[in-house]
């Protein structure tokens, strides 16, 4: 067996499937594709996969369902690949655990470049030691009611784990290390995602809208993780009692 990386391509648009899995056979990636989602959990927890690019509208099941399902037990990177360029599946997408987002019609190096950001951050995180139990307060992070665990990626609010995907928290744990300062996005878009910010570019936007819901920061104005305007994102350490 090589030591490729094993991207899944799940596309039903078999042209652009063809021309992604060409491309990235080129980059020195190891692909396979799949037309339909309701073959994608049957085949992943068959064979070794690093990373899924997803289309959103499959036969079968659609993207999101796929991406839910998977994240039961597939912690690799998933990038969802879409036609619609709206905030609501952007969101969805995200909340179910996708780590990143692409629009159609896809650009090369834009496919390229996200890959490679998800699979290094990914291969970070599989690699990082675990904190020794006399250091764990050096990976924990508390304000008022909010826990912030690093080692193991989990966030408690009011002794409730919350439910965050790994972007999230990746997020909420970036700006409550930074608690009192605002963080400007071209900061926070590099830091996440690991590329410069070209000013157009909505995920974080997105990202902060989704993890203001989940810890109850979203009925009117923000008091936890306020937006800056024409600044950046801030995170408000007293907010949290």
């Amino acid at each position: 067996m090589d030591n490729k990386t094993h991207i899944l391509v799940v596309e039903d648009d078999i042209s652009l499937a063809q021309w992604i899995i060409e491309y990235l056979d080129n980059q020195g990636f190891s692909t396979a594709h799949l037309g339909r989602g309701d073959q994608v959990v049957a085949y992943i927890q068959q064979h070794q996969v690093d990373l899924v690019l997803l289309d959103l509208m499959l036969p079968g099941l659609d993207g999101h369902q796929v991406c839910k399902q998977l994240r039961t037990f597939f912690t690799a990177p998933i990038i969802m690949l879409t036609a619609r360029d709206d905030e609501f599946d952007e969101v969805l997408g995200l909340e179910l655990g996708a780590n990143d987002y692409l629009l159609k019609p896809v650009r090369p190096r834009a496919l390229l470049t996200r890959i490679r950001s998800e699979l290094q951050k990914h291969q970070q995180i599989q690699l990082s030691p675990e904190q020794p139990a006399a250091q764990t307060n050096q990976s924990q992070l508390i304000f008022g009611s909010l826990v912030l665990d690093a080692a193991s990626q989990r966030a408690e609010l009011a002794a409730k784990e919350l439910n965050l995907t790994t972007t999230e928290f990746e997020l909420l744990w970036l700006l409550a290390s930074s608690a009192g300062q605002v963080l400007d996005r071209d900061t926070v878009f590099k830091t996440m995602k690991g590329w410069e910010y070209d000013g157009l570019d909505r995920r974080i936007d997105v990202l902060v809208s989704s993890l203001r819901r989940k810890v109850g920061d979203s009925q009117g104005k923000a008091k936890r993780i306020k937006t800056v305007w024409g600044k950046g994102y801030l995170f408000v350490a007293d907010a949290w009692e």
